[in-house]
């Protein structure tokens, strides 16, 4: 009976060993090389929908206190656990991202993972007249590409609804463009009229801050909007977690259980 015992405890305490290295492996994996990221929101349509799944690159750009995993049910944030490297908004291994990158960061106030597309670099001018993103006082380049067309009902496990003016259950129809940014990246966007949010004053992007909006323009709280009423604004080079590349998997359903609802096309697809 004595050895018995002796070899259950032996078998828990190699049972909680292997847990506690599976942690240890993952934290290891989750801070220095690859991040999960659902998307929650419709406000980078069409490139990513609600449903997505992906890893987010956190080797792109180098390691800052944004890094750290932060573990929303357990109350842990990054910066309880590396907020004593916050504070001179410079990274190990830096590496500038660059325009046109589908970015996940910190929200400066908020401290939500946030993902956007990167349009404004520092030192550069930003603005929306009539749809059209200006850089420097120049527009980019929009080329039509049709319609993007949903129905108006709730999406993913927030049963959000799209913006649009539809009937539940019609189409919600907006139109769809490609916009080539000056470094000669090239992606979709899509808009559904021109509203405030079309049409902004002159951004002045600070040394160190980058600007971001969503691809969805007409849906996306972004750097259109100042941090005190709940937007974005301008981001710190050390609130950036890393690039996404690659969606891995996608659902469009309420549930990972509702397989009729998942998306094969998007998987493994690449993030452009």
């Amino acid at each position: 009976m004595a050895t018995e015992s002796k070899s259950e405890a032996g078998g828990l305490i190699e049972t909680i060993k292997t847990i506690v290295y599976a942690l240890l492996i993952a934290g290891v994996f989750r801070t220095f090389f690859f991040q999960p990221f659902w998307i929650p929101s419709g406000s980078m349509k069409d490139t990513l929908l609600i449903g997505d799944f992906l890893f987010v690159n956190k080797m792109a750009y180098g390691y800052s206190y944004a890094s750290c995993p932060s573990v929303r049910i357990l109350g842990i944030d990054a910066e309880d656990i590396c907020g004593w490297t916050k504070g001179d908004n410079t990274r190990l291994f830096g590496k500038e991202p660059e325009r046109g990158d589908v970015v996940v960061f910190r929200h400066p106030v908020s401290h939500v993972d946030y993902v956007k597309r990167l349009v404004g670099l520092p030192g550069e001018t930003v603005q929306m007249r009539n749809s059209v993103l200006f850089i420097n006082g120049k527009p980019v380049e929009i080329i039509a590409d049709g319609k993007f067309i949903e129905t108006y009902a709730p999406q993913g496990p927030q049963q959000s609804r799209p913006a649009c003016t539809s009937l539940e259950g019609t189409d919600c129809i907006k139109s769809k463009a490609i916009e080539v940014l000056p470094n000669g990246v090239q992606h979709s966007i899509i808009d559904r009229a021109v509203t405030d949010v079309d049409n902004t004053g002159v951004f002045t992007v600070p040394e160190g801050h980058y600007f971001f909006v969503g691809d969805n323009r007409d849906n996306s709280i972004d750097s259109r909007f100042v941090q005190q009423a709940g937007g974005v604004g301008f981001v710190p080079f050390d609130h950036v977690i890393g690039r996404a590349d690659r969606i891995i998997f996608s659902s469009a359903g309420r549930s990972l259980l509702y397989v009729w609802t998942w998306r094969p096309d998007r998987f493994f697809k690449a993030v452009n």
